[in-house]
């Protein structure tokens, strides 16, 4: 976890969990090795649209994109998703997937 705050202007989002802040960075690097292991970032998007992302899809994304992983593993990742709910993790996401489709 990180004490940094988002950069919005670099296209990062931040979930707040208990006072720290899990950064995410939709990168090319982090994109490409999203893609990879999901498929392509456009039918993530239709999915993402459809209301038809699983969890794992949602928690791969966000773990590719996580600035910080030294602190926490993937499982540990999907637990805090659980932990927090979609609701939390929803305006995360959308930032990801806007990022993924206009770009900045």
């Amino acid at each position: 976890m990180s004490g940094a705050a988002a950069n919005p202007e670099r296209g990062e989002a931040a979930l707040e969990i208990g006072g720290e802040q899990l950064l995410v960075r939709p990168s090319f690097a982090a994109l490409v090795a999203a893609e990879a292991e999901l498929g392509p970032l456009f039918a993530l998007v239709e999915r993402a649209a459809d209301g038809r992302l699983s969890l794992a899809e949602l928690v791969g994304l966000f773990w590719h994109c996580l600035v910080d992983r030294e602190r926490l593993t993937r499982e540990a990742l999907g637990e805090v998703v659980l932990a927090v709910g979609l609701a939390r993790v929803t305006p995360v996401l959308r930032a990801i997937l806007q990022q993924i489709l206009a770009g900045k």
